[in-house]
């Protein structure tokens, strides 16, 4: 599928994966207030964009997609989604699952030849609550696909349909 580029607020750190959870919360509050105070309207749900990953550290941005680019204030500043080529898959269950359904969308994509960009991102679409059963959640999985390379155009080269389910990691 084909994504336009979103303008997002968002925190960006460097995190242990054992910190994600403490890192996402505090990240939620900051967002909070600042969205608030500029009076900023929100036009996805919750998101965590991944970078590159360094000396067992996760380089990622936690954020929304909004209407205008935020005025940077305690730790949140203004990013961007990346527009193109997309293929997507959205995964049914708790987050610790995630890992093999990010596995089985390279996977997919590798048989149809679709190169992955380095980033790629969670669109959390149900939000998680203390007292929810966890195999309710469901996360939209998408992985940009890459520039080719060679320049070739193969004519199966779809993005559009990916199985989805799994679990989260």
């Amino acid at each position: 599928m084909d994504a336009d580029p979103r303008t997002t607020a968002v925190v960006r750190g460097l995190v242990p994966e054992a910190g994600l959870r403490d890192f996402f919360d505090a990240s939620f509050s900051a967002l909070a207030r600042a969205i608030e105070e500029q009076r900023i309207t929100v036009l996805s749900p919750a998101f965590g964009l991944y970078h590159r990953s360094e000396g067992g550290l996760l380089d990622l941005e936690v954020g929304f997609a909004t209407d205008r680019a935020v005025r940077p204030v305690g730790g949140v500043v203004a990013g961007s989604l990346p527009g193109g080529r997309v293929a997507r898959l959205t995964h049914a269950g708790p987050f610790d699952g995630l890992g093999p359904s990010w596995e089985r969308l390279r996977s997919w994509m590798g048989e149809r030849g679709l190169p992955p960009a380095e980033d790629r991102w969670e669109t959390y679409v149900t939000r998680p609550s203390p007292d929810m059963d966890p195999r309710d959640l469901r996360t939209e999985l998408n992985w940009p696909v890459a520039d080719r390379r060679d320049g070739g155009t193969p004519e199966d080269d779809s993005a559009e349909a990916v199985p989805g389910g799994g679990a989260r990691p």
